[in-house]
């Protein structure tokens, strides 16, 4: 009787050791995180480091409400292909409260996730997947050395990223994977050196994105296909309603490389086969070092202002294809401090080439080099340009070519460099039924 007891206790402690992960960084704790998890609950994880050889599936429909803490203390390293963490729900509506289906609410709503650290261990690990969530939230989670670190697949709404570090991954920092999104913020996170972008949307429909307050930096490399710190892909979907406010957006000479890049054209809405997404908002960011700082393809209703653009070794501005955009006061700079020996290879300059229906006000340029001219208009169509600054930059201030419909008013355009080339101030190629009024051409204007 006696030896029997000493069993049974023995098959209990060796049944309860196993059901807690060791933390150890040796032992393989997948099935004892996939245990606790499953309990559901305010899952919190000890200080340790923790093996993970396959993905921890939440499944919110079994579990219950449910949140993962590690309090920044728990290092999960991710052995396996696939999320280390891949939260499943079953929402299949929208936001509005009539498409929540009864258990989203009684079970599912809000997972959690905060205080943890990911490291990628497998060429095919990342981070965190979500799919069919609804107020999915992250918080001050550490995502490194992975593939992606945030991916959003499927469908979600109401997703929340904030205070997050997404750093040197080989794919996306936060990857919106040809998901169905609506309402989702990304907020005061640090997304830097992620090889295959910083913040990207590639098909899929996702609106009411907001990144804001973030520090974005060198999300490509030059091994890599061209992307951008933030890139929208609408060629196989369709992305709108974007706000990028009050972020730093920099680094990274790689070919093809950008701080922001719209792809607006996409997937048609009804009869429209032309579609051309956009409402799109960028203000008061700092924009530098990279080929080009804000790309625009295809794009229809877009504002920009209030931010700085400065070492965009292409340009600073590159518009194609697009319309309706209202372009506020920026300024486009050559800084000589934050230049550190690059200005020779930094051109700067904007360029709008086969848009329409433009407004420029207020923009203060200075320093463009080797472009024909600081700002370039090609076959455009109902610019009105009022307002502007263009100093000391190589070619003309602003050249107008083939471009009809158009009015500049107000500008005060000069280059007061004593090795200057000869250049006129304003520069008209072709065109027709353009208007031009009280400007200050320090250089006069060449048809």
């Amino acid at each position: 009787m006696f030896l029997r007891l000493i069993l049974l206790t023995l098959i209990t402690f060796t049944q309860h050791s196993h059901a807690q992960p060791i933390g150890d960084g040796k032992a393989d704790d997948t099935a004892a995180v996939q245990t606790m998890v499953d309990a559901g609950g305010a899952v919190r994880f000890p200080r340790g480091t923790y093996r993970l050889t396959k993905s921890i599936v939440i499944d919110l429909d079994k579990t219950g409400f449910i949140s993962l803490n590690g309090d920044g203390v728990a290092r999960f390293v991710m052995e396996g292909a696939g999320p280390a963490f891949h939260f499943k729900g079953t929402h299949g509506g929208t936001a509005d409260p009539t498409s929540l289906k009864p258990e989203i609410f009684a079970r599912q709503r809000t997972p959690m996730v905060d205080g943890i650290e990911i490291v990628g261990a497998h060429a095919e690990a990342d981070g965190i997947e979500a799919t069919g969530t609804m107020q999915l939230t992250i918080t001050r989670v550490s995502v490194h050395e992975a593939r992606h670190g945030v991916r959003l697949s499927v469908r979600n709404r109401n997703v929340i990223i904030s205070d997050c570090h997404l750093y040197h991954n080989s794919g996306i920092g936060v990857f919106y994977d040809h998901v169905d999104l609506h309402q989702s913020n990304i907020i005061g996170s640090h997304i830097s050196y992620n090889a295959g972008g910083g913040v990207v949307t590639r098909g899929g429909g996702v609106r009411n994105l907001h990144i804001g307050t973030c520090d974005i930096e060198s999300n490509m490399t030059p091994e890599a296909p061209p992307t951008a710190n933030v890139l929208i892909d609408c060629t196989d979907g369709s992305t709108a309603e974007v706000t990028i406010v009050g972020c730093t957006i920099q680094h990274n000479p790689s070919p093809g490389a950008a701080n922001v890049r719209y792809i607006g054209k996409g997937k048609p809405y009804g009869n429209d086969e032309t579609a051309r997404w956009g409402h799109l908002s960028i203000c008061d960011n700092v924009l530098s070092d990279v080929e080009v700082n804000i790309n625009l393809q295809h794009v229809r209703g877009a504002v920009i202002t209030g931010n700085t653009f400065g070492v965009g070794f292409e340009h600073d501005l590159l518009a194609v294809g697009c319309s309706n955009l209202a372009i506020g006061p920026n300024t486009f700079d050559r800084n000589p401090p934050y230049y550190r020996g690059k200005a020779e290879a930094a051109k700067g300059g904007l360029v709008f080439r086969d848009c329409r229906d433009i407004t420029l006000t207020g923009l203060h340029i200075d320093g463009v080099r080797t472009h024909p001219a600081a700002v370039q208009i090609v076959n455009g169509d109902t610019f009105n340009i009022s307002g502007c600054t263009i100093l000391d930059s190589d070619g003309a201030g602003l050249l107008l070519q083939n471009t009809r419909h158009s009015l500049v008013t107000s500008c005060l355009i000069a280059d007061r460099r004593q090795d200057r080339q000869p250049a006129p101030s304003l520069r008209i190629e072709g065109g027709e039924d353009n208007s031009f009024a009280n400007n200050k051409l320090a250089h006069g204007e060449a048809k």
